[in-house]
Parts: C-alpha cells; structure tokens; sequence
C-alpha cells in the first residue's frame, strides 16, 4: 500500500513538473517572422548591417538632435562609422524639427557628432518653405550648422540661389551662399552675382561683402544695371542699400550714378545718395557732381545739393551753385545759391543767385535777387 501510494506520488509529481514547463514556454512565431528576424543582422567582413534600420541621437536632456531610416545601416568593425543606404531622416534644434532630409547614402561619425549625406542631398526647412539641394552634406548639431557642398541650390518663394557651397546657419535661418553666387528673386525682378552672399531668410534680405552685381529685368530686358562693394538688398521694402564703389546704370533716362553709398528704392525708382555723387548722361556726356544727390529715374530729374559743378560735354561751359535741378529729357537746369557760370568762347564768367537753362547748348540766364547785382567778367 505505501509502495503503491509513492508511486502514485511520483507519478503526480512528474505530471506537475511537466505542466509547469509547457506554462513557461513561449507562444512559437510564425515561420515568416523568424526568417525575418534572421536575415535583421548579418556580418560581412567584421562589420554589423542592419536592414530597414531607425538610427537616432539624443542630446542630454533627452531631447533629439536627429533621427535617420534608411534601406540598410552597416557598421563599421570598430563601430564609430555608420554607413546608410537611401537616408531619411529628421533634424532636430531644442527638441522642435528644423530639417527634414534625404539622399542617396549616408554615414553617421563621430558617436553621433556629424550627419554626413551624399548623392542627391535634400533638406528643407518646414519653419520658411526653404529647400536646399546639392551632392553632399554634413550636419553638426552641437553648431546648428548644415554645410552643402557642390552644385548647391536654395529655393525659396522669394527668392532662389545656387553656389559651390552653402551653410545653412538653422538657429538664425540664414544661409551663406559661397563661389559663383547666383540669386534671382521674382518679386522685385533682380538678379545678383557675386562670391559671397548672406541670404536671411527669415528677414528676407540679402546681404554681401563682395564685389556684386545686381541687374533689375522688365519684361526679361535689363532696365538698370548695379555694381558696388558691399550690398544689402531687403527684399520686402524693395529697397538695395549700396556701399563702396557703387555705380548704377540706367537705360532709360540713360545715365550714370557714381558714388560711394546709394539708397535704391525700387519701388520708388530713385537713387539718393549722402555721400559725393557723380551723373553722367550716357548720350550727351554732360557731367554733374555735387556732395549729395537724388535721382528719379520714374520722373527723370536729379537733384543735387552741396558743392554742385555742372559741365557740358565739350568742357566749353562750366556751371556752379549750391542747389541744382536738372531734367533729363530736356536737358534743362534749374541752380541756385552762388551761382557761377564760366564758358570759354566767348570766355567769360558770370555770378548772381540764381541760373536757368541748358548747360550744353551753353545758353545759361543767370539772375539775381532785388537788390543785388548780376556780375559778368569777360575774360578778352
């Protein structure tokens, strides 16, 4: 009876012993998972791939800095390189997306410090519309900068640019634009050349300090034509602040700006500068100076204020005075304050407060105050 009952007892036991096992065993997976799960790693000469991989960085607090998929991820045998296939991926500044990007491959260096992309490059910028392209790019977030090397594009609703390189500033959203510059913006109708140029975006405005050229189109004709040192072009007010160097020429009226600092309201076609400036009529060559000026190219007159010296093409007549008008069109001047007329033949000069006419034909009426006598020297 006791040999039966621990039997019995033993029996029971490897029952139990049985059942427990087959409880803690987990549920199979199916066969297609499996190969699956299999074929996720593989080693190739020392190095870690991964297909369909998710690769992202943190910075310390936890927030992101990036986050990239790709087709295959394989790493190198030491682990520091990451090379990508077909990246997509997301840019992060403080937590908030910044950048979206794509390309062709990609690898991940320095523990996470660089983002390198190459081959069709694309990243845009979901805050201003922006979209940058070029071959190849790197990404270093501890700089908020994206550098983009060759065949580099910016485009952009206002405006759209192409460089050897650009770097892409995204905490301040400006983008330096840098060798063989070419920016055209639609609204007002300019195009800029130059080697270096500053494209902020958020401000909308354009800034270089390099030689520059600026051409403003009508109807794909060139209307006026602008060369100078430094420039900053606001896009929204429409206005071009020119420095150093500066010369703009206009097609119609035909003359030519020079001066050292020139304010261009686009949308007001004038040219004012507060430095000595110098116009020269392009057909008639008469020539007038003065320490200021403002041009209307809409209305075609130029006013001149300080030191004004007016001359006629064939230096035979010389005007004079603190203020002048002159309208392009008919070539008819209007000066005043100290006046003084010199022509060489007949040689005489003449002085009052006032003169009115045109210079190049040499036909000058100068008058004076009540009062006050008109001086006229004849020089035998």
């Amino acid at each position: 009876m006791f040999l039966y009952s621990k039997r019995c007892l033993k029996f029971f036991i490897l029952i139990f012993m049985v059942y427990s096992l087959s409880g803690c065993k987990s549920e199979p997976k199916p066969l297609n998972q499996v190969q699956e799960d299999t074929n996720v790693t593989e080693k190739i000469e020392g190095s870690l791939v991964f297909k369909n991989v998710t690769l992202d960085q943190s910075d310390k607090q936890g927030r992101p800095l990036w986050k990239v998929t790709g087709d295959k991820a394989t790493y190198s045998p030491d682990r520091k390189i990451a090379y990508i296939e077909k990246p997509n991926g997301d840019l992060y500044q403080d937590g908030k997306l910044i950048l979206q990007v794509s390309a062709q491959s990609g690898e991940i260096l320095e523990n996470g410090e660089i983002v390198f992309l190459k081959g069709q490059v694309t990243a845009t910028d979901p805050r201003n519309g922006a979209v940058l392209r070029g071959d190849e790019s790197e990404w270093k977030p501890k700089e908020d900068l994206l550098v983009i090397r060759n065949n580099v594009k910016g485009n952009h609703p206002k405006l759209q640019a192409s460089a050897k390189e650009g770097r892409y500033l995204s905490r301040t959203q400006n983008l330096e634009l840098i060798g063989q510059v070419a920016a055209i913006s639609k609204d007002p109708n300019l195009q800029m050349k130059t080697e270096r140029l500053v494209w902020h975006i958020e401000q909308e405005k354009v800034i270089g300090n390099k030689s520059i050229l600026i051409e403003r189109y009508k109807n794909k004709i060139v209307t006026e034509r602008v060369e100078a040192d430094k420039s900053e072009v606001n896009l929204k007010a429409k206005i071009a602040t020119l420095k150093k160097n500066v010369q703009l020429t206009s097609v119609e009226p035909p003359v030519v700006i020079s001066s050292n600092s020139a304010v261009w309201n686009l949308n007001d076609k004038t040219v004012v500068s507060d430095q000595p400036v110098r116009i020269v009529h392009q057909q008639q060559k008469l020539m007038v100076t003065a320490n200021r000026g403002r041009v209307d190219l809409g209305k075609k007159v130029v006013r001149l204020t300080g030191g004004v010296q007016g001359e006629g093409s064939r230096k035979q007549a010389k005007l004079y005075a603190n203020q002048l008008t002159w309208d392009i069109p008919t070539q008819q001047m209007e000066a005043s304050g100290n006046v003084i007329y010199e022509q060489v033949s007949p040689q005489f000069n003449t002085t009052g407060d006032k003169a009115v006419g045109n210079l190049e034909a040499q036909d000058i009426l100068v008058t004076s105050g009540v009062g006050e006598r008109v001086v006229t020297e004849i020089i035998p």
